[in-house]
């Protein structure tokens, strides 16, 4: 059975930066897709980044040229380094796999997720 666990979420300053990590553990990690999805409360929860199999990536246009994803194969790792935070990236990140970028289409299963608080 495949299980998702985030970590590395807290509280930082407008402008800081965080590092996100998904740790997984199953069979089918090198093909799935991965993605981080977000949701503030009261929202619908988001795509954010995802990464196929053969490396593409794809991100959301209120993150893109300040989150980037990464993963490593041989870990079942994946990763979010955020920049240059905003108040608006506010939210429990999560991670998936079994997703769908272009359709925003998430996997059945999710990890407990991480909080991410940005604010003066």
């Amino acid at each position: 059975q495949v299980q998702l666990v985030e970590s590395g979420g807290g509280l930082v300053q407008p402008g800081g930066s965080l590092n996100l990590s998904c740790a997984s553990s199953g069979i089918i990690f090198r093909i799935s897709t991965m993605a981080w999805y977000r949701q503030a409360p009261g929202k619908q929860r988001e795509l954010v980044a995802g990464i196929t199999p053969g490396g593409l990536t794809k991100y959301s246009d209120s993150v893109k040229g300040r989150f980037t994803i990464s993963r490593d194969k041989d870990k079942n790792a994946m990763f979010l380094q955020m920049n240059s935070l905003i108040p608006e990236d506010t939210a429990v990140y999560y991670c998936n796999f079994g997703c769908n970028l272009y359709s925003g289409l998430a996997g059945p299963d999710w990890g407990q997720g991480t909080q991410v608080t940005v604010s003066p």
